[in-house]
């Protein structure tokens, strides 16, 4: 069944919502959705975790975005404008999806469902169809494979004659979205093909060209990409593709840099807290028996010779540094000839030449 044609009104702007059976069982499973995330939400804050608000606004956000392009005026003025069309391919692979990453929802399942529903998911995240799902050359095939084969065929025509053929399409476009940004810009743990952060930005910069590209090309159509639009509608749809494209790189790239520092800190701190470890060790005060010799030690201090205690082994953080360097730090050399760790006798050269003070 066709789509019937709905003009560019105020008045249809804002009451023309699509009713029908589809449009329904979408805004269900949206209102189901938001409702396991806030009860969610509500249960890590019983037991005093808190759950963060951007990524609470960001879920919420990405199923309004769902809700507007499936069920909203909107969508109801998809079979008379292609700019419409295109407004609703955006909010579909390029608005809801990373909003619903941001969110971090399989997260935020793991923490508060219970032990049988974690295994359940685990199970399936582990999975080799899931791996294969989410590969990213099949990421890539479902992304950007779709939009082509939809846009440059006979296919968006067909399907816009074909209304349960447009909802099942429209369908996996959201869902190869999702698998595409999910690594991108994602909180949650990836088990299989995880990427850098780097990598991430170099996949968008590269996907946007394709977008752009595609926009390019409706702008160069000489004949609508279907029947119910006319040529000026194509190339407004064409020019409104390629123009978002800037806008979502820059958004993209955004969250990606955010995540790239905050990593870094953690790597930092993490150096730090090692290192300071490393350092405290070094700082222990070596084991003298009572009457004064060191621990450990066997061989009886010869006449004229004062007895030094051994120093434990070296950490290795020091080894790791003597490896690179060649030498100690000054502080760490010093309080290894207070312990004595070369052995040397009163009165003969120390480290450096210097003498000892033992």
């Amino acid at each position: 069944m066709m789509m019937p044609k709905v003009d560019f009104t105020l008045h249809n702007a804002l009451t023309r919502w699509d009713l029908s059976a589809f449009p329904l069982a979408t805004i269900a499973v949206l209102v189901a959705l938001a409702v396991w995330y806030l009860r969610a939400d509500w249960v890590l804050a019983t037991r005093g975790r808190r759950w963060s608000g951007w990524r609470t606004w960001s879920f919420m956000a990405s199923l309004v975005a769902v809700l507007v392009a499936l069920a909203s005026p909107l969508a109801a003025m998809t079979g008379t404008y292609f700019q419409a069309h295109v407004l609703q391919h955006l909010l579909l692979m390029v608005v809801a999806p990373p909003l619903a990453a941001l969110g971090a929802p399989s997260t935020l399942l793991l923490q508060t469902s219970s032990r049988r529903t974690k295994e359940r998911w685990l199970h399936v995240l582990r999975s080799r169809p899931f791996a294969a799902l989410t590969h990213p050359l099949t990421a890539w095939a479902l992304y950007f494979g779709t939009m082509f084969i939809f846009f440059l065929t006979s296919l968006v025509n067909t399907a816009m004659h074909d209304m349960a053929l447009m909802d099942a399409i429209n369908l996996v476009f959201l869902f190869g979205a999702t698998v595409y940004w999910w690594p991108m810009v994602g909180i949650d743990p990836i088990v299989h093909w995880k990427m850098g952060h780097g990598a991430r930005m170099f996949n968008i910069l590269l996907g946007s060209g394709i977008e752009a590209f595609l926009g390019v090309a409706l702008t160069s159509e000489s004949h609508p990409v279907a029947t119910m639009y006319t040529i000026a509608s194509t190339h407004a749809g064409g020019d409104l593709l390629w123009v978002s494209t800037e806008f979502v790189t820059v958004g993209a790239f955004l969250p990606i840099y955010l995540q790239w520092v905050r990593s870094e800190d953690r790597a930092g701190a993490r150096a730090d807290a090692r290192a300071a470890k490393a350092f405290a060790l070094a700082d222990q005060p070596p084991v003298v028996l009572a009457d004064g010799a060191p621990a450990g030690v066997a061989t009886p201090v010869m006449p004229g010779m004062v007895a030094t205690a051994a120093a434990p082994p070296r950490t290795a953080w020091e080894e790791a540094w003597l490896a690179r360097t060649g030498s100690l730090p000054t502080t760490v050399a010093q309080r290894q000839r207070r312990r004595g760790d070369h052995g040397a006798p009163a009165g003969t050269g120390g480290v450096g030449g210097e003498p000892s003070r033992s």
